[in-house]
């Protein structure tokens, strides 16, 4: 998984001490855990690959944190070791093995799930950070970084939800943030206690907690939401004589109204949340610079009944706000105006000015439209060495809808990167016209491969000159970053500008993945999602 991918929150890190505990707060260090044989010891090699190095600590459900080395790829990974092993680890090996099929930048890496029997332990991607509890503990985030982390999360959550699946184990312990400001979703639960509603709502709760460092879910759910897992140490929120929680903006100066009211909408049991992915859209809408975030007169969440297109969770359904703020505070302005001059005795009176009328234009600019899948209108195959152009047939079945069976390549043999004879394959798509783009997500029949997507403005014949043409002219436009060797079935690509229309994009392969005896890997379907 790239490490550099993502949304972040530049110097949102201070040099604080690695964490790597994902289950939201840690165990006392003193307490030993429970085990059938003796505690695993610096240096000691698991599964003939993974070395353990260094205890960094035991989480809340009493599993053990150790910091490691791969050595066969050489790269830090982190060792989450259960005692026993067993029916008592199948949870998490089951949340292990579902989770490594998705790759997201925003999500932790999953890279093994043993089983020994005597103990389990799951290996996954190191992060160098601290976790958002960890970085609240010094102070609630500014409206910027806190709907930064929001979009990260929601995202993440955007492409397990595409797959069927739930993470179940949202809060402020899962969500992480490395030194260089990327923030990842780690420690999936598949114990069928949630559901991808509830991790919606969750949402909520992580916003709720970045803003004002307080949980807003009770021992009893908060109105619908969903409470969660080792949540004991996170202070708890203000609440009224009834039990509910006090809105961000009355526990804290400073939050935008519009966030405000988008945190206490995700908590409230009595409207339905948007699906993950217009919630991150939304965010995304929103995740503007710091200095935008000053006036809380700006950018809403919800578009008024203007006629104008409604923002993604305008069209997702919730209740509206009213576009009323600009024209309060002018007129608040006036009245101080008015008055101050008033004050001074050697001034004339102030002549009234008059306010804008309420049919003035609104100053915002329109919302974004909906986020939903768009319409692939044709695909080809690319493959620029090719001598007898053999493989590219099949193209139509990528985005057919049938996630089961797709385009293939040959079985090549020698090599990962197509045998030595070629620079790669790929599958070309056309989106019939100019759009807006938010991402790209690969299914793939295998684990393993290497691949990149790019974008260009060529539509060359399909030949063997034709494709080298299409593959010079993308190269220069690579979306996001590349995936090498990755563990899992399903990339996602997500680094668009937003200010760009897309029409023709490349998913270009690089490197297949080991299949029998020799390397293949099949494109099951391809899906856009953008506006």
């Amino acid at each position: 998984m790239p490490s550099s991918a993502g949304p972040s929150i530049d110097k949102i890190t201070e040099g604080g001490r690695v964490t790597q505990v994902g289950e939201g707060q840690d165990a006392d260090e003193t307490t030993p855990p429970v085990m059938t044989f003796g505690a695993p010891t610096a240096g000691e090699i698991l599964a003939e690959r993974y070395e353990l190095v260094e205890h960094i600590n035991n989480d809340s459900a009493g599993r053990l944190v150790w910091r490691g080395v791969d050595v066969v790829l050489r790269r830090p990974v982190a060792v989450v070791m259960r005692y026993p092993g067993g029916n008592s680890a199948t949870e998490m090996l089951q949340a292990a093995v579902a989770a490594s099929r998705v790759i997201h930048p925003n999500l932790v890496g999953v890279y093994d799930a043993i089983d020994e029997a005597e103990r389990a332990y799951v290996v996954r991607e190191w992060v160098d950070g601290q976790s958002l509890r960890e970085l609240v503990s010094s102070g609630p985030l500014d409206a910027a970084r806190a709907t930064a982390v929001g979009n990260a999360v929601a995202s993440a959550l955007a492409s397990v939800h595409a797959t069927g699946m739930v993470h179940g184990n949202v809060h402020p312990g899962t969500v992480m943030i490395s030194d260089d400001g990327r923030v990842v979703l780690a420690d999936a639960r598949t114990d069928g206690a949630d559901s991808q509603e509830s991790d919606v709502r969750a949402v909520g709760g992580v916003l709720y907690f970045a803003l004002t460092g307080y949980w807003p879910h009770a021992e009893a759910p908060l109105r619908g939401a969903t409470a969660g897992h080792g949540r004991a140490a996170i202070p708890d929120a203000v609440r009224d004589a009834n039990g509910a929680a006090a809105a961000p903006r009355q526990v804290r100066a400073g939050v935008p109204a519009y966030l405000d009211d988008l945190t206490m909408d995700l908590l409230d049991g009595e409207i339905a949340p948007p699906s993950s992915d217009v919630l991150a859209a939304e965010l995304a809408r929103l995740d503007v610079p710091d200095d935008d975030y000053l006036d809380n007169s700006g950018p809403l969440r919800f578009a008024a009944e203007t006629g104008d297109e409604p923002s993604p969770l305008a069209a997702a359904g919730g209740r509206k706000v009213a576009l009323g703020i600009a024209g309060l505070l002018v007129v608040a302005l006036v009245g101080l105006i008015i008055g101050i001059t008033t004050l001074g005795d050697d001034d004339p009176p102030a002549q009234p000015v008059a306010a804008p009328s309420s049919s003035a234009p609104e100053s915002e600019e329109p919302a974004a439209p909906p986020i939903r899948n768009l319409k692939i209108s044709a695909a080809r195959i690319i493959d620029p060495d090719s001598r007898d152009r053999a493989e590219v047939r099949d193209a139509e079945k990528v985005f057919d809808g049938n996630r089961d069976e797709g385009w293939s390549t040959q079985t090549y043999r020698g090599s990962s990167n197509f045998g030595n004879y070629k620079r790669g394959m790929g599958v070309w798509i056309d989106l019939g016209g100019p759009h807006t783009v938010k991402s790209v997500q690969v299914n793939l029949s295998d684990t393993g491969a290497s691949a990149e997507l790019l974008t260009g403005t060529v539509d060359a014949p399909s030949t063997n000159s034709g494709d080298n043409q299409i593959l010079t002219a993308y190269k220069k436009n690579a979306i996001g970053q590349p995936f090498e060797a990755h563990d899992g079935t399903t990339m996602t690509f997500n680094g668009f500008d937003a200010d760009q229309k897309y029409q023709y994009l490349l998913f270009w392969i690089t490197d297949l993945p080991a299949n029998g005896n020799g390397f293949k890997v099949g494109v099951n379907e391809i899906t856009v999602q953008g506006s």
